[in-house]
């Protein structure tokens, strides 16, 4: 990772979308202060596309999309996404599992929470559970005492022992029924509602994160930034964004927009 600084003037001038993580990255301890909300309205009134990326629940993402300034929503690690359609006045939705299939793998991922609490004393069903459609999200430092490696580690081999794909984020280990996850759903989005290939286009569009689950953005976008604390969780990554910022959750997503913004 280099300093965000290094990040060639005409390449950031190319730029034409960012789509970033929430957790760590727009949020500073679990809050969203005024310079992360700041940068994201600035960076949408600058004419670049705006779209989280999130393991966040079905629940906040329908707030998402209606009321910040972004442009869609990813949420539940790539298990759908949500677009508010000014023109239409109606809130769009697309999910990659169809809602009976949901409903039945649901009752699936209690179970194996349950097994989960049981072998990992001290872990627990993340309090925005109930606001999740397709996903299961075990806490270990959000609202419990701080995990440690091995513990996070042993919830992942336990949601993969049950057939689930199993990503740690800052705060969760997230796991779900399914091979999708966050890039291939932003990637389906974009195709489909934006009219755009990433696949082609990957070098206009910067990926903004801070944690293990956005490894698959970070492999992918050849412009990634990770905020500086995406330093803490090294020890578990394999995959690096290509720059890092100074500071650390929303500061450093706002160092982003200034790097951004005045070459437009």
């Amino acid at each position: 990772m280099k300093p965000l600084a290094g990040f060639p003037i005409e390449a950031r001038g190319r730029i034409r979308g960012v789509f970033t993580d929430i957790d760590g990255t727009l949020t500073t301890h679990g809050r969203l202060f005024a310079k992360a909300y700041t940068a994201l309205e600035r960076l949408q009134s600058a004419g670049l596309l705006v779209i989280p990326v999130t393991g966040r629940p079905a629940g906040w993402c329908d707030h998402i999309a209606r009321m910040w300034p972004v442009d869609a929503v990813v949420g539940e690690n790539g298990a759908f996404w949500f677009r508010h359609d000014a023109k239409q006045g109606k809130l769009m939705k697309r999910y990659v599992v169809a809602p009976e299939e949901r409903l039945r793998r649901g009752k699936r991922l209690l179970e194996i929470a349950a097994k989960i609490l049981e072998e990992v004393p001290g872990s627990a069903v993340s309090t925005d559970q109930p606001y999740r459609e397709a996903d299961l999200a075990i806490d270990f430092r959000e609202d419990v005492r701080e995990l440690s490696r091995d513990e996070v580690n042993r919830i992942v081999e336990i949601m993969q022992g049950e057939g689930l794909t199993a990503k740690v984020s800052s705060i969760h280990v997230n796991g779900w029924f399914g091979d999708y996850d966050k890039l291939s759903t932003t990637r389906a989005m974009m195709r489909e509602d934006f009219g755009i290939d990433l696949d082609r286009e990957r070098e206009d569009f910067v990926f903004a994160g801070d944690s293990p689950n956005d490894q698959p953005m970070f492999a992918y976008f050849p412009h990634a930034v990770g905020v500086a604390n995406v330093l803490e969780m090294a020890d578990l990554m394999t995959d690096f964004p290509a720059w890092v910022t100074e500071s650390a959750g929303a500061a450093g997503f706002a160092e982003i927009a200034e790097a951004l913004i005045p070459t437009r």
